[in-house]
């Protein structure tokens, strides 16, 4: 008996205590400069879109950054917590269920003010069959911050936690494909944005069941 209290104090004796807020430096070291790379990837392979100045006053244009924005947030959020073994989703579908609703109240809107000869452009735009492969793509090296702060954490689920640092690295980016996009329809945001970003989830649901076991 002896020897195993030997043992644990051993163990113990170099526990040193973890600084306060380690966990939201480490995640914010990984994913800022990640976010910055992926910019930089946008303007070099596509660059900004033609019409910026003429955008930068447009309510649409804001609306569809916004909607990305908060998903990302709300997503970095839920990865904080669901990085400690502790660690749960809290209210993090209730959120995400909200802003999706209130996009699709907007997109909603725009329709029923548009005329029925516009609805194939407010939806199908002109780029939907490539805009959510390219959310996925811009939103890469997000993805891969958000997992090397994983995979030195210890989440209690796995593919959750794989699942929201995949929607907050989807989030973030489609916002910043959104600097290049021309597309003006909010329910064209909500289908094929949204698919980017749950896309992105979904690979990280499965990356997370198979990278971050512990």
């Amino acid at each position: 008996m002896r020897k195993t209290d030997d043992i644990i104090d051993q163990l113990a004796g170099d526990l040193k205590p973890v600084p306060a807020f380690a966990l939201e430096r480490r995640l914010a070291l990984a994913a800022v400069p990640a976010i910055f790379v992926s910019l930089l990837l946008m303007l070099f392979i596509l660059g900004l879109r033609g019409d910026m100045d003429a955008a930068l006053t447009e309510v649409g244009f804001w609306i569809k950054s916004a909607y990305n924005a908060l998903l990302a947030i709300i997503a970095f959020v839920a990865v904080r917590r669901l990085a400690r073994p502790d660690g749960e989703s809290g209210w993090l579908f209730a959120w995400l269920a909200v802003i999706f609703v209130a996009m699709a109240a907007i997109a909603l809107v725009q329709l029923g003010f548009a005329l029925p000869g516009n609805y194939g452009a407010l939806i199908m735009g002109s780029s939907a069959l490539h805009c959510p492969f390219l959310i996925v793509a811009f939103g890469l090296p997000i993805f891969l911050a958000n997992f090397s702060v994983l995979k030195r954490s210890a989440p209690a689920d796995p593919a959750l936690a794989g699942f929201v640092a995949g929607i907050a690295a989807g989030a973030a980016g489609a916002w910043v494909y959104s600097w290049f996009c021309t597309e003006n329809g909010m329910a064209f945001v909500l289908i094929w944005y949204s698919l980017g970003i749950l896309l992105t989830g979904l690979i990280g649901a499965f990356a997370g069941s198979r990278l971050l076991r512990w």
